[in-house]
């Protein structure tokens, strides 16, 4: 305990002290929903969560296969199964389960949390399988034998940590890990990387690569496709700046010459890069939010014949992009409406075609592709009232239907709605509107950070229990996100972070001015970053809502970079410990903006012991401070489920019960 920060107790993620506030508020929280509405909620939200009627995603991994990993009622922690893709046109595949998770739990008396699988290419015999402890980010990883269906005795084993493992070939794999005091970066990432050869210690693994103590992370990996074998080193300076070497076999490194804000990607013949900022090289000038392409033999040479595959204006700004074999599949935005493009390179240059893509105000994108597979890409489109449907396309054009997800709520009567309101400094900000009725209680949920956007989607869980009681619900498109590019987020960055803040308190004000909603009938909710705002606006604004929810949020902006992964989001927010980042960062930390005696509405956190990314101790600590001062606040920390908050079906169906419970009753739901 400390003058400064008398709550710094709770920062002890298992102490005695902690542990039993935690269990004392969590048993509050949970006495006031110990009612039949509330069951009867958690019920129909695991109707939609354990459907087996959700459709299966599938993942190519280079052997023809559709490798998925599913959870449901009967298989909580899931099943990491395979099946061909003529089976996955049926209604009821068959499915090849290589990992039973819950059945490991129960053989190895562990909770593990599946996290994933790299296979070894092309082989298609072995991977590296990680699984977590309660869902956090650290992770064991353990080689699997697909054909066995058996983990390896004496394969590669890396005891729990925050690693980055891939292979080489099979008998070889480098692995960035906590190699001991000193390996590991401030925001707890690997710093150094290793070639590791199977049959040998740890120990005696062949540095390959080391980065900075104040880099976020470093990395290795290797390109097996047949003709192009290489490999690759790098390390990411912050959260957007990085460099990236090719490794020659002889282990001297190439730079690959780019900005280190601009990322890039290398498959085949062909570099791409796609820029954050404005760029001038061999003559030309290259805006922000542009897409490159150069041959890459060419590009290392020294020459710069780049071509220019997307230039964003703006309205209209580049999603994401996936290779084919031979062609690269887009999937840009304009006003935050998705469309598909395909790109072929010839002798005369790339070659453009736009693909089917979603509805007006639904949106489309890219599950998968195969670059073993010039042919086809599985594509999926959805809206806020159509549910998902996943297509087999090519690039020639034909498009099959594979599978449509189940709607889980009525929506007659209910449509959606773009809308656009003025912020504070006159920037148009897009929103959308989903309901019937109005004015009516209205959910408004947001983000706003590291240029991830918001786009259209079919949420069964609040549609059955937000929309069709009645509901409103909205989505901010705010400053900070990457709807229309680079420029979006970077307008919300650092000591621009107001802008963001800004925004979502507009579209709040619009919403009201339109006769949607009131403020004593609007409720908020965000996660991580998300939280943050929550937070903010919680402090900053709170006259405009009528209640809160804020999810494993970031909310001590003083202490954040000391809090486990916190110091990697430095370039986001700025650096607290530098006098000029903390003049502005004070001003919005929500833990140091509580003031006696507001009109503050009703707040819900919630977060996970077992969040190793955004530390517990920001819900904890922010809840005391506010409980201090006498505030209607309210807690509930979920044992596991890492910074999702949920290790199962079960637990995320209690954490969304309780959101759209608690304000559904604050907000005067009938």
């Amino acid at each position: 305990m400390t003058a400064d920060d008398p709550y710094l107790w709770l920062e002890e993620l298992d102490s005695p002290p902690a542990a039993r506030w935690v269990a004392d508020r969590n048993a509050e929280t949970l006495a006031a929903f110990a009612d039949e509405g509330f069951a009867r909620a958690k019920d129909a939200i695991r109707e939609v969560l354990d459907s087996k009627d959700r459709i299966p995603y599938p993942g190519w991994r280079g052997d023809g296969l559709y490798y998925d990993f599913w959870q449901d009622a009967d298989h909580p922690r899931g099943l990491w199964r395979r099946t061909t893709p003529e089976q996955y046109r049926r209604d009821e595949p068959e499915w090849d389960v290589l990992i039973d998770v819950d059945a490991l739990n129960v053989a190895e008396g562990e909770n593990w949390v599946w996290g994933g699988a790299t296979v070894l290419r092309p082989g298609y015999d072995r991977c590296l399988v990680s699984l977590s402890r309660g869902g956090a980010d650290a992770v064991v990883v353990r080689e699997f034998d697909l054909r066995g269906r058996v983990f390896v005795d004496g394969g590669f084993t890396l005891p729990e940590a925050k690693s980055d493992v891939g292979w080489i070939d099979a008998d070889h794999i480098y692995v960035g890990t906590d190699f001991g005091p000193g390996t590991l970066t401030a925001s707890g990432y690997p710093r150094v990387v290793k070639r590791w050869r199977r049959g040998t210690a740890l120990s005696e693994a062949e540095l390959v690569y080391e980065g900075h103590v104040d880099d976020v992370a470093a990395g290795a990996s290797h390109d097996s496709t047949p003709g192009y074998e290489r490999d690759f080193v790098g390390r990411s300076l912050d959260f957007y700046r990085s460099e990236l070497h090719l490794r020659r076999p002889t282990g001297d490194l190439v730079k690959v010459d780019i900005p280190d804000d601009a990322g890039c990607d290398v498959e085949r013949d062909w570099l791409l890069i796609w820029l954050r900022t404005p760029w001038t090289v061999g003559g030309a000038t290259y805006p922000a939010g542009a897409l490159l392409a150069a041959p890459f033999g060419a590009y290392l040479e020294g020459r710069r014949d780049l071509s220019v595959l997307f230039e964003p204006d703006d309205r209209t700004s580049l999603g994401s992009f996936a290779w084919t074999r031979n062609h690269l599949i887009l999937t840009t935005m304009t006003d935050v409406r998705t469309r598909l493009h395909v790109l072929t390179p010839d002798a005369a240059g790339w070659r453009r075609r736009p693909l089917p893509g979603a509805g007006e105000l639904d949106d489309a994108w890219i599950v998968d592709t195969d670059p073993d597979n010039d042919d086809s890409y599985l594509t999926a489109s959805a809206g806020f009232l159509r549910p998902e449907t996943l297509s087999l396309d090519t690039v020639g054009g034909a498009v099959e239907v594979l599978k449509r997800a189940p709607a889980f709520f009525d929506p007659e009567g209910m449509e959606v709605r773009q809308h656009f309101v003025a912020s504070a400094d006159g920037t148009r900000v897009p929103y959308f509107v989903v309901g019937g009725a109005t004015p009516a209680p209205t959910l408004l949920t947001g983000y706003g950070g590291f240029e991830i956007s918001q786009t259209p989607h079919y949420d069964g869980v609040v549609g059955r229990r937000w929309l069709a009681r009645g509901g409103t619900y909205v989505v901010a498109n705010i400053r900070g996100g990457g709807e229309f590019g680079p420029a979006w987020h970077q307008a919300a960055l650092r000591e621009k972070r107001v802008k963001a803040f800004e925004d979502f308190a507009a579209v709040a004000a619009d919403l009201v001015a339109r006769g949607i909603t009131t403020p004593a009938q609007l409720g908020i909710e965000g996660g991580s970053n998300g939280g943050l705002l929550m937070g903010v606006m919680l402090t900053r604004c709170p006259a405009l809502f009528g209640a809160v929810v804020a999810t494993v949020p970031l909310l001590d902006m003083r202490r954040y970079t000391k809090l486990l992964a916190g110091a990697s989001w430095i370039a986001e927010y700025g650096d607290p410990d530098v006098d000029a980042d903390w003049a502005y960062l004070r001003e919005f930390s929500p833990y140091h903006n509580v003031r006696p005696g507001r009109s503050y509405p009703p707040v819900l956190f919630m977060t996970s012991t077992r969040d190793d990314r955004v530390h517990p101790g920001h819900a904890r600590k922010m809840v005391a401070l506010l409980r201090e001062h006498g505030y209607d606040v309210s807690y509930y920390e979920n044992v596991e489920g890492g910074h999702g908050a949920a290790a199962d079906n079960e637990q995320a169906a209690t954490l969304w019960a309780l959101t759209l419970e608690y304000l559904w009753r604050k907000l005067g739901g009938a």
